[in-house]
């Protein structure tokens, strides 16, 4: 009597084509991982908490526009701004950990403020508080230590000396 199980063709080729797709898909698996580009994870970036508060009473400013301009081999890479909730906390996790970010915080009826700040570590947890505005400069009124024009300002021994 003869075997039925290789009798049929089909059923032999289906055999063996499931053996060979069995047996290749290891093969295939490792030589995928080989093709295409090297993938460079992106460096590890710091969580930066900013507070903005009054110098007056410590009460949070809500809605200040706070400025990240991060800053790469000494040139700005842009900026990013965001806005204070109403703890007075902006919440920025993008900037790598090494590099220096320029932070700069806008508030109505506030000074600008305005530092760099180096970042070193996972977290980084900044305080600022804003002073009220203060007097308007005026280029009319006098002022000790001034420059006029770009140059210093003569003192009186200078104005009596005689011109070359």
């Amino acid at each position: 009597m003869k075997c039925v199980w290789f009798r049929g063709s089909l059923f032999r080729r289906s055999v063996v084509l499931s053996l060979g797709l069995l047996l290749s898909v290891p093969l295939l698996s490792a030589q995928e991982s080989k093709r295409g580009r090297k993938y460079t994870p992106p460096p590890p970036t710091c969580k930066i908490t900013v507070t903005v508060t009054k110098a007056t009473n410590g009460k949070p400013v809500e809605n200040a526009g706070v400025v990240f301009h991060p800053i790469k081999n000494g040139k700005d890479e842009g900026n990013m701004e965001l806005k204070t909730n109403e703890e007075g906390k902006a919440v920025m996790d993008v900037i790598p950990i090494g590099d220096t970010v320029r932070l700069q915080i806008i508030a109505d009826g506030f000074q600008t403020y305005g530092a760099d700040y180096e970042i070193d570590a996972a977290t980084k947890d900044i305080n600022v508080k804003l002073n009220p505005p203060g007097r308007q400069y005026s280029i009319y009124e006098k002022h000790s230590n001034a420059q006029v024009g770009g140059k210093d300002q003569t003192t009186p021994s200078d104005q009596n000396a005689q011109p070359h």
